[in-house]
């Protein structure tokens, strides 16, 4: 896949013929501030995996953090424009070699820190900009994927990394794949911008609405909690999967005990997602991990309101675990969970408004979801 008006053929080189490398600090967290203590920033290869959102950054950047002035090293290699940094090591084998490219260092004194690989253009044949999506791109993770060793920990050493392959066509249409790149990063920045405020506007009207004084219940009073049929061992066949139970039903295969309908409130019950609050707008199954919420008194409140109130509520709910291994919830713990609850026509036009803002919310992550798909397929095709 290329613009139509390129039509040379792309050159293929080693990383050594284009880059240089040099020597990263191994500063830990510890011994970094976002308090400014001195005028040397770092890069730590724990902000390339969860931290930059575009692949090309500033010096200006406010997740750089400093190094505090006791640690500074004595010999060190500023990054500057153009430079590339990888982080080097990942638990996850697909994410080793995770690149970001300095595109304005401005006046910032920026070095590069633990797990990283710090590379420089050492011609000049290579434009801002390209190496970072470069690095990214289908043909050149599937090459690092293979080199990438260990158990726990996947790494690439410096040698290895100059030992990669690279195809780079003319500067000219290097210029025009980065301008394209960087505004589908731009469009995914502004859109995932928007989803944050819309889920803080919606965060702020909970808070408000949840403030007023409403009628207080206990969830007892509102509904029945049922945890979940949990399947033993003798419902299990020597591969260890299920077997179905004569006259099961959908969805699950079991009998009816095992099948939850529509438009029910579920509520984890034990586990990492312990206390987790879901709408379940299709009959499911409920296992033995989990609560439901079951005939609500529709005469006090609306199920749809119910449920967002105790999303609203969720990290209160999750407050409730007891256990450390294997944190769980009591039944009688959530049986006595406070509701706040005004009249019927009250909750109605709350929720119209709950609706319509989870609506858009909807609508909103969809788009980004067609955004990121997009990065993706040109990251995997306009790349040899």
């Amino acid at each position: 896949m290329r613009f139509p008006q390129f039509i040379e053929p792309w050159n293929n080189y080693i990383v050594s013929e284009l880059l240089t490398t040099f020597p990263t600090n191994s500063l830990s967290w510890d011994q970094l501030a976002y308090d400014q203590d001195s005028s040397l920033k770092n890069l730590h290869y724990g902000l390339i995996h969860n931290g930059f959102q575009t692949t090309c950054i500033a010096g200006e950047d406010r997740l750089f953090p400093y190094i505090n002035q006791s640690f500074i090293p004595l010999k060190h290699t500023l990054i500057q424009n153009g430079d590339l940094i990888l982080a080097d090591a990942s638990e996850d084998r697909k994410d080793v070699g995770r690149p970001v490219e300095m595109l304005d260092i401005g006046d910032q004194k920026i070095v590069s820190g633990l797990h990283t690989i710090h590379a420089k253009n050492k011609t000049n044949l290579i434009v801002n900009g390209f190496k970072g999506f470069y690095f990214q791109s289908s043909a050149m993770k599937q090459q690092i994927f293979k080199i990438a060793n260990g158990s726990k920990i996947y790494g690439i050493s410096s040698s290895a990394f100059n030992e990669l392959k690279m195809f780079i066509p003319e500067k000219q249409e290097q210029k025009k794949i980065v301008d394209l790149m960087i505004k589908i990063e731009k469009k995914i920045q502004t859109q995932s911008k928007i989803i944050d405020d819309y889920n803080s506007l919606k965060i702020g009207i909970y808070n408000w609405m949840f403030k007023e004084n409403y009628a207080d219940y206990k969830l007892k009073q509102l509904a029945y909690i049922v945890k979940g049929d949990q399947i033993n061992n003798d419902q299990l066949l020597s591969n260890g999967s299920y077997y179905m139970m004569n006259g099961g039903t959908s969805p699950s295969g079991y009998l009816d005990s095992y099948n939850v309908s529509e438009n029910t409130i579920s509520i984890s019950e034990g586990g990492n997602s312990c206390g987790y609050v879901q709408f379940n707008s299709s009959p499911f199954w409920s296992g033995g991990h989990c609560y439901t919420i079951q005939n609500v008194n529709s005469a006090l409140i609306d199920n749809k309101y119910l449920y967002h109130y105790l999303k609203h509520k969720e990290k209160e709910i999750m407050n409730l675990r007891i256990g450390t291994g294997l944190p769980n919830i009591q039944k009688r713990d959530l049986e006595n969970f406070t509701i706040l609850a005004p009249n019927l026509s009250i909750q109605r036009k709350n929720l119209a408004l709950f609706e319509m803002l989870d609506e858009k919310i909807s609508v909103l992550n969809e788009e980004l979801t067609i955004l990121k798909k997009q990065k993706k397929y040109l990251l995997c095709n306009m790349f040899i």
